[in-house]
């Protein structure tokens, strides 16, 4: 098993995919990548930690290719835009990877120049050494299966989970 630690904006999109995923096995919300020992949504919210909203996917690469989990990251968000993901504005909406290992930091940085060619603008995608890595409250985990009918889920989720439909389905149970 393997475990990618990857921000795209809002935890919430990226965790309702990858949930959906064949071959991954757990997806946790959290923050890393900031100064404050003790975050919180609430903190992570002002934008004055540091941290990222991220996810930790951990999959079986039998079943499933990092590179497919990477691709998929960046067909969830939009990683040419620095610090916001449509209406989530902050360091904290920042697109990002943070690697564990040297393999990792070049996977991620692989990803980067395989996803370029798909954008007009350059990826701004951070990697970064994974830090302290800060499990999210129980609200933030599985948020979509919770909530389908809230409105984030509907107006920015299900577009999202319509997109990985079209481009990976392959990949989806």
């Amino acid at each position: 098993m393997k475990t990618f630690v990857l921000g795209g904006g809002c935890f919430w999109c990226l965790d309702a995919v990858y949930r959906k995923t064949k071959g991954v096995s757990s997806v946790v919300s959290g923050y890393t990548g900031g100064h404050d020992p003790n975050p919180n949504y609430h903190s992570l919210s002002s934008g004055t930690t540091g941290h990222a909203e991220v996810v930790a996917v951990t999959f079986d690469e039998d079943v499933i290719p990092a590179a497919v989990i990477l691709d998929m990251f960046f067909a969830l968000h939009d990683p040419t835009t620095l610090n916001r993901q449509g209406y989530d504005v902050g360091t904290q909406y920042r697109s990002s990877f943070f690697y564990e290992t040297t393999e990792e930091k070049i996977l991620f940085e692989e990803a980067i120049e395989r996803n370029q060619a798909l954008w007009s603008h350059p990826i701004v995608t951070e990697v970064s050494q994974l830090s302290t890595f800060h499990v999210a409250d129980d609200v933030h985990q599985d948020y979509y299966a919770k909530y389908p009918e809230q409105g984030y889920c509907q107006v920015i989720i299900n577009p999202k989970l319509a997109k990985a439909r079209k481009y990976f389905s392959a990949w989806l149970a």
